[in-house]
């Protein structure tokens, strides 16, 4: 009976410094953000439960806290530029619960990481551009390991739009939409060519959140 209540302990313990961070960081990122959700229909709206994989474009290197102010009711675990992540600020990253990975050859061991806390039920947030974009606004082309990852964790795939701001000028805006579950696409055998479709649909998906986004299509 020793060994359940130990592990529990540890759990706690692992997720006591990622807690502590949120909570603490709430009302100063609130006051400092003024974040505005907006979801793209009224089933975005509703809490996402179980396992998921949320994807963004990639205006900064804030975004992830960007998309854990919108879904600040879960803990995420942030997909991580492996450049980024071997820098001094490692504890940190390591403690929120970041996941490193080499995004020109992304490991078995990574892939498995991934896929552990998918089906754990855990929530995973990564950036399919793979870097933070030019500035021009416009997004890079998707990369399509996030599909391989959703298929092979039976999770949905939730896309978010970020909308570049100025702190202090304008209101940091984050477009919410409805989780796609690219399992019933194509079941369980899909092709290379069924892949690179889903890849796709979801770039055009993250284009009509940003269309949202900017006022240029009602909801």
């Amino acid at each position: 009976m020793k060994e359940p209540k130990n592990k529990a302990k540890l759990f706690s313990l692992k997720y006591l410094f990622v807690d502590f961070v949120r909570i603490t960081g709430a009302l100063p990122t609130y006051i400092w953000y003024r974040p505005q959700i907006v979801y793209e229909n009224r089933a975005a709206r509703q809490r996402i439960r179980g396992g998921a994989l949320l994807i963004s474009n990639h205006n900064c290197f804030f975004d992830p806290i960007y998309i854990m102010i919108a879904l600040w009711y879960r803990r995420h675990h942030i997909v991580c530029n492996q450049e980024f992540y071997n820098t001094k600020a490692r504890w940190f990253l390591e403690h929120v619960l970041c996941i490193p990975i080499d995004i020109d050859n992304i490991g078995f061991n990574t892939m498995k990481e991934i896929n552990d806390h998918l089906t754990a039920g855990e929530l995973v947030s990564m950036f399919p551009e793979g870097h933070v974009n030019d500035g021009s606004g416009e997004m890079r082309s998707f990369k399509s390991g996030m599909v391989l990852m959703a298929m092979r964790a039976k999770v949905p795939i939730v896309p978010i739009y970020v909308k570049e701001h100025k702190p202090r000028s304008s209101r940091l805006k984050v477009v919410v939409g409805e989780a796609i579950d690219v399992n019933q696409l194509f079941g369980s055998r899909p092709t290379m060519t069924d892949i690179e479709n889903v890849t796709e649909k979801l770039f055009q998906k993250e284009n009509e959140l940003k269309e949202i986004a900017f006022g240029r299509r009602s909801r």
